[in-house]
C-alpha cells in the first residue's frame, strides 16, 4: 500500500510570500534556501485549507525562463518527496530557487531539502508521522 499523500497548500499572493520572508526563518543550501513560518491563531489559514502550505520563487539571477521554470519543476518534485509527508502541520514555507539548483543532482537536492527541514525543526518525528498516518487510516475507515 502507498502511503497516504499530505495535502499541501499554496502561497499565491505577494502578501503571503513577504509574511513568511518576514517571519525571518530560513536555511540556505547549495540547491535552495528554505524559509519558514508557524501559524498562530491570528495567522492560520481558513478552516479549509491544508495545515501546511507552500511558494516557490526563482529570480533572474537562477538564469532566463527556461532555467527558472526547470529550477521550479525540480522544486516541486523534490517537495513532493520530501517536505509534503515530513513537514510539521501549521507551517507556510518558500523554497528560493539558486542558480545551483538546476545543476545539483536531483538526489542531492532533495538532501538540501531534508537538511534544511531538520535545521529549522519543522522536520515530523517518527512518533508525529505514525499519529498522521493512523489519523488519515481513521478518516478513511469512516
Amino acid at each position: 500500500m502507498a502511503p497516504p499523500k499530505s495535502k499541501v497548500g499554496r502561497l499565491t499572493r505577494r502578501p503571503e510570500f513577504l509574511a513568511v520572508a518576514g517571519a525571518r526563518r530560513k536555511w540556505a543550501t547549495p540547491g535552495l534556501v528554505l524559509q519558514a513560518r508557524a501559524h498562530d491563531e491570528r495567522q492560520h489559514p481558513n478552516p479549509g485549507e491544508p495545515p501546511v502550505r507552500i511558494g516557490l520563487t526563482a529570480s533572474k539571477k537562477v538564469g532566463g525562463a527556461v532555467e527558472r521554470n526547470r529550477a521550479r519543476r525540480r522544486l516541486r518534485a523534490a517537495l513532493a518527496e520530501v517536505l509534503a509527508p515530513n513537514a510539521t502541520p501549521g507551517h507556510d514555507f518558500v523554497l528560493v530557487a539558486r542558480a545551483e539548483t538546476v545543476r545539483r543532482p536531483y538526489a542531492d537536492l532533495k538532501a538540501d531539502l531534508t537538511q534544511a527541514l531538520k535545521k529549522l525543526r519543522v522536520w515530523k518525528g517518527k512518533r508525529e508521522a505514525a499519529q498522521a498516518e493512523s489519523v488519515l487510516a481513521k478518516d478513511e475507515n469512516a
